[in-house]
């Protein structure tokens, strides 16, 4: 790899942890879904910080990450190396409850 390219930090894994109502929330998915979102929390644990995540404004440093028609929201926790999902839901749902 040249310069500047490969993950910004020195292959350091984050944890994936998913909130109660987030866990709940998918089971809740069909088997294909669920593979595609348990897919995205992978790469979550590779790089917290992808290029397609957003930072939510108005909340306490929550972020958001498109999967296909379903959106992931979760905390980065950068001194516990953690990443926390707080919400998984359709785009038309994720930000009723807030």
């Amino acid at each position: 790899m040249g310069a500047g390219q490969g993950r910004s930090r020195l292959d350091v894994t984050y944890r994936v942890s998913l909130a109660p109502s987030a866990a709940r929330q998918l089971r809740k998915f069909d088997p294909q879904v669920r593979r595609r979102i348990q897919a995205a929390l992978e790469l979550l644990a590779l790089e917290p910080r992808p290029p397609a995540a957003t930072r939510l404004v108005g909340g306490s440093g929550e972020w958001r990450v498109r999967t296909g028609d379903y959106r992931i929201v979760y905390e980065i926790h950068d001194d516990e190396l953690l990443v926390l999902v707080l919400r998984i839901a359709h785009r038309r749902d994720i930000y009723k409850s807030r």
